[in-house]
């Protein structure tokens, strides 16, 4: 598993919760998953799984295929989810969310 830093549980009860169009809310996934609890290394090792093109950001396209880094099969997120999501983590407005800002948006 990507994610060993988290409980299996954790993650299917954190994708159970958005498994339907338009319920996903990264501060609630953040929590149920374990996330917003781990280290700064860790929260940093997640965003390099994230980062798939490892560009150092996470852009639009990586955020709209998140939940599938946490389980093969997930949906995609909603144009509308993905647009939320981005804006709340792009905290400088480059359209992209950096190491830092992750940091920021799994700990809010």
């Amino acid at each position: 598993m990507a994610f060993d830093m988290l409980k299996d549980s954790d993650i299917a009860a954190a994708l159970d919760a958005c498994k339907d169009a338009g319920t996903f809310d990264h501060k609630k996934f953040f929590h149920a998953c374990g996330m917003s609890g781990k280290t700064d290394a860790e929260v940093k090792k997640a965003f390099g799984i994230i980062d798939q093109d490892k560009s150092g950001y996470i852009e639009d396209i990586e955020l709209k295929l998140f939940l599938q880094n946490f389980k093969a099969g997930a949906r995609a997120l909603t144009d509308a989810e993905t647009a939320a999501f981005l804006g709340a983590g792009d905290t400088d407005g480059d359209g992209k969310i950096g190491s830092e800002e992750f940091a920021a948006l799994v700990r809010l």
